[in-house]
């Protein structure tokens, strides 16, 4: 896997927007949907690795940190200039103490035992370790897709989907999530053969279309109607969230088009806060015809028309 940043193409300094904003472009291009083109999956998934790390906060300190790997696993500590296997370190081993004998410089034989056997665990995607020689191979990887409604997205639901060969799972959508954003199930796909390891699932997540509501980011923007009355004297109108209707005051003299922003009552974000509604205004006139309102009208142009 190669450096998250160099996959999105943006600076280790990039902002979380810019992170954002290269991951889209990305999923856009590569998706297996739109292209056809044999290798488009792979950059697909490649994209997805990079912005699971990158979009999330923590994880992109713990990788800037050296403390994870571009695949998101842990470094292993104390063992970094160990040149083994072609240079590599190795990923998430655990020391082992007792049994065998120590070798060379003290170290015990179920140590190097680990060791090898993270060696062989590290094979890529199609299975095998040591340099692809020889190790056990790894289950495939599964795709699947999971449509998911604003709704459950403000409300971190819990959500059941079968994957492919019968399993079902229960997945909670990360908050930040994107539409067309690809999330690894690690270890939930093909199973593998005696000592392999299983591959994993790549759900990608469909956010539904809204009927009030466009989503911007984490905000979501809606139309709401401002009864003619209120848009002249003010007055205070229900707002739909996709929480529950709250109330927004509105002051006098206010023109359709004008736009409230109503903090908190978007989608969650990655850092735990929200994104806002904003919420513009559409003046709607009485239903009918309204006599007084029509000759109010027709004063108000005269009286223009008289000085003009």
């Amino acid at each position: 896997m190669r450096n998250p940043y160099d996959v999105l193409g943006v600076p280790k300094g990039a902002s979380e927007a810019d992170i954002k904003k290269a991951f889209r472009k990305l999923a856009k291009a590569y998706h297996p949907d739109s292209n056809k083109d044999p290798k488009a999956k792979e950059r697909f998934s490649e994209a997805n690795t990079a912005y699971e790390i990158l979009g999330d906060k923590d994880k992109r300190g713990q990788f800037d940190r050296g403390e994870i790997d571009a695949e998101g696993k842990p470094r292993a500590t104390g063992f970094e200039g160990f040149s083994g296997f072609g240079g590599g370190g190795f990923d998430g081993f655990t020391q082992r103490r007792g049994g065998g004998g120590a070798g060379p410089g003290g170290v015990g034989e179920d140590f190097l035992s680990s060791i090898f056997e993270q060696a062989f665990r590290a094979g890529g995607a199609g299975g095998a370790g040591m340099g692809g020689r020889g190790g056990p191979a790894r289950g495939e990887d599964v795709a699947a897709e999971l449509s998911v409604s604003l709704e459950q997205i403000a409300g971190e639901e819990k959500m059941r989907i079968g994957l492919p060969g019968g399993r079902d799972v229960d997945v909670m959508v990360p908050k930040g999530v994107v539409d067309g954003q690809t999330i690894r199930l690690r270890g939930l796909g093909g199973q593998a053969g005696p000592r392999g390891e299983p591959g994993d699932a790549l759900l990608t997540i469909r956010v539904l279309p809204h009927p009030v509501f466009k989503v911007e980011g984490a905000d979501l923007r809606a139309t709401v109607d401002l009864p003619l009355e209120d848009a002249v004297l003010g007055g205070t109108l229900r707002v739909p969230t996709l929480t529950g209707a709250v109330e927004m005051k509105v002051p006098a003299m206010t023109s359709s088009g004008r736009t409230f922003r109503l903090r908190g009552k978007g989608l969650p974000k990655k850092d735990g806060t929200r994104g806002d509604l904003l919420a513009t205004t559409a003046v709607t006139l009485p239903a009918g015809e309204d006599a007084a309102l029509v000759d109010y009208a027709r004063r108000r142009r005269e009286a223009k028309a008289g000085t003009a």
